[in-house]
């Protein structure tokens, strides 16, 4: 099973890390095959699996499902939930419920949300939860 430890020691070694997107069972278990490093199940998935015009009406209980079924068919990668429009935008309590669920409920490795220094305290809160943190602050 890839670790958060691991990562770590591959940054500091310089090595490449591989990571990918998947929603269901039957892509995380190409993933699996393939031996990619990382899946982030991200709240992409409103608009390629869900039909959304956008990520927005994604929720935490989305992300939860999805989660799940990548879990059931990827055990060697770290999973990676992505934390959906506003599930981490209300309160700093709410925001690690909802981290919570996603590692709990989900079955993730770490969870993801996007942002600048406006959302420094919830991944630190997050963090301080003992839950990995993968940040994204846009597209470059």
């Amino acid at each position: 099973m890839f670790t958060v430890s691991k990562l770590w020691k591959m940054k500091e070694k310089s090595e490449k890390i591989t990571m990918t997107t998947a929603y269901d069972y039957p892509t995380a278990l190409l993933v699996e095959k393939a031996g990619l490093d990382m899946i982030l199940v991200g709240d992409s998935v409103g608009m390629v699996v869900l039909g959304y015009e956008n990520p927005v009406p994604v929720t935490v209980d989305d992300i939860i499902h999805h989660t799940k079924a990548v879990v059931r068919g990827a055990k060697t990668p770290l999973i990676v939930a992505d934390m959906p429009f506003m599930s981490y935008h209300i309160s700093l309590e709410e925001t690690k419920r909802n981290a919570a669920r996603l590692i709990q409920e989900g079955g993730a490795d770490a969870v993801k949300l996007e942002g600048g220094k406006e959302v420094a305290s919830m991944v630190k809160a997050i963090a301080d939860t003992g839950i990995p943190v993968q940040a994204h602050i846009g597209l470059m």
